[in-house]
């Protein structure tokens, strides 16, 4: 059965991307597109599709799509009333904007009583592998320091998916050293801190998309995990798993971590290792 989805956010650098990306799978349909900046337009005007939509100026326009799944990439204000206007009408939410608080989770949880709601902080499934891979590092070292880099466009600083990270750091660790810094030469080096007191430093450049490492630190040795999304299309696989996803997982989910174990391929057991004879 193909899903219905409309696109909040649709002439936005994600919003079409997200269009192109459900335009083009064989089980998706593209049955609505909601942006106030491009409202009127052709939907083929904004993002290069060969659509016969009209961009809709807001969920007024959607009552008639008959959605399944709406995807949500806009900002925090506009994305509290998308979300509840899906939880009203029973639709099915895929949420990558940024900003949720615990208050705003809380919520959401309350209104999602008929319909489903993913939220996650970074659609690319390598950043959601990098932040499995810190988690199972922390309680291994003492020190740990976050440095998120994203385009110059981005306006929200930290990074969600940094501050996520060291949240799901800290809850795997509490065993962290102090920061040794005494003396501070210019306001601010140390970067902001995370949970646990972890430092967070947030880059802003142009060239880059979406990039993040994860430095630890012990005794003799460090461990550096990183991930580069080097274009918006690193994002569609999470975003499409999501998707079709999002009507098995009851509620709201957080992360899509719980998507890739469901969808995890079979892995086949290990052979012993066989010791090589010497001749």
């Amino acid at each position: 059965m193909t899903v219905r989805v409309g696109v909040f956010g649709a002439g936005g650098r994600m919003g079409t991307t997200v269009c192109q990306a459900v335009a083009a799978d064989p089980d998706l349909e593209l049955v609505a597109a909601v942006d106030p900046h491009h409202a009127g337009l052709d939907l083929g005007q904004v993002t290069g599709l060969e659509s016969d939509l009209r961009v809709g100026a807001g969920t007024d326009e959607l009552a008639d799509a008959a959605l399944d799944v709406a995807v949500d990439f806009t900002q925090l204000e506009a994305a509290r009333e998308n979300l509840a206007w899906c939880a009203a009408h029973g639709v099915h939410a895929v949420v990558g904007t940024s900003g949720f608080g615990d208050e705003d989770l809380a919520q959401l949880r309350s209104a999602f009583t008929t319909s489903n709601c993913i939220v996650a902080a970074n659609f690319a499934i390598g950043a959601v592998l990098m932040m499995r891979f810190a988690e199972l590092a922390a309680p291994w070292f003492e020190t740990a320091e976050i440095i998120e880099l994203h385009h110059d466009g981005k306006v929200d600083a930290p990074s969600g998916t940094a501050l996520r990270t060291a949240e799901r750091m800290a809850a795997a660790s509490s065993d962290w050293a102090d920061d040794p810094t005494t003396t501070e030469t210019v306001a601010g080096p140390r970067g902001a801190h995370g949970a646990g007191g972890i430092p967070v430093h947030s880059v802003r450049l142009r060239g880059m998309v979406a990039h993040q490492e994860v430095l630890l630190g012990t005794t003799g040795q460090s461990l550096t995990i990183r991930h580069d999304s080097y274009d918006r299309s690193s994002f569609m696989p999470g975003v499409l798993l999501a998707i079709k996803g999002v009507s098995d997982h009851p509620g709201v989910t957080v992360g899509l971590d719980s998507l890739l174990s469901a969808s995890q391929p079979e892995v086949p057991a290990s052979q012993p290792e066989v010791a090589r004879r010497a001749d």
